[in-house]
């Protein structure tokens, strides 16, 4: 009887991360450039039930071999493995802000490749992003909407002077009559890349970061004026949510049962009459 009642808690606790998961993706809709969580649900390993002596095999001798009769099988529970963000690429909207850009992926050469803006975090180390709603901070510095420095090719921040820029399709900035090139990194493997806070991915510890103009194969192409939207499909998501909050609401009737059971049992079973 314990072994069901743990099955359903461990659903309802895969089913509560998961609606977690949904929810932020919902929160996170309007944000440009966001990439969806897409969470992954295992199950544990099945038991194999069986009929312990229900059959016996006859020998020769006249003796009777017992034989296990089997049953089929239970399942001992779920749980959400991980959560992998989507890195499919968001519909480009015009806003008419002259900091905004907008990264579109083009050709490239892996199934799961993909490229991302550089930018540098508060500890001075070099992070990822899709969102191109850029701004000029006090100083002059093109920076994201969270304040980190919009890096070039060289991997330094990139100095405006207050000035209006203009960004070409490949990426290149022109400020006054100095030209540069926004920095772009491609990675063969998107799904390497760790998400982290304030729409930013680190590498994880196998995963490759590369120039993407050093990539054969690699095409993208800079909008600006333009923001990626979110990849969130918020009419999608909401679906998913109502059918992930039934799922928990008919494992808690289970649990609920299997509670009634194990009151009875512990009341009527063994009184003596």
């Amino acid at each position: 009887m314990l072994r069901g009642f743990y099955t359903s808690a461990s659903a309802m606790v895969a089913n509560q991360r998961y609606q977690e998961t949904l929810s932020n993706n919902i929160s996170n809709a309007n944000t440009p450039g966001y990439k969806q969580d897409q969470g992954v649900k295992r199950a544990f390993p099945e038991m194999l039930i069986q009929e312990m002596g229900s059959k016996s095999i006859p020998t020769r001798r006249g003796l009777n071999i017992p034989m296990d009769r089997q049953i089929g099988s239970m399942s001992t529970g779920m749980y959400l493995q991980e959560t992998i963000p989507s890195f499919e690429q968001g519909d480009v909207r015009d806003t008419g802000n002259t900091t905004d850009v907008a990264l579109v992926q083009g050709d490239v050469p892996d199934e799961q490749g993909f490229t991302f803006f550089n930018v540098q975090n508060q500890d001075g180390e070099e992070r990822y992003t899709r969102n191109g709603n850029f701004t000029v901070d006090g100083e002059g510095f093109l920076t994201s909407n969270n304040g980190y420095y919009v890096l070039n090719e060289e991997g330094d921040p990139i100095q405006t002077g207050g000035m209006e820029f203009n960004v070409r399709e490949d990426g290149t900035i022109e400020i006054g009559e100095e030209e540069q090139l926004l920095g772009v990194t491609y990675t063969p493997d998107a799904s390497e890349f760790i998400k982290q806070g304030d729409d930013l991915f680190a590498p994880g510890e196998d995963a490759v970061a590369e120039d993407a103009r050093d990539v054969d194969g690699v095409n993208f192409q800079m909008q600006q004026g333009m923001l990626e939207r979110s990849n969130v499909d918020a009419q999608a998501t909401m679906t998913e949510m109502m059918n992930n909050y039934r799922s928990f609401e008919l494992n808690q009737r289970v649990m609920r049962a299997y509670d009634q059971n194990m009151q009875t049992a512990v009341t009527e079973i063994g009184r003596l009459q």
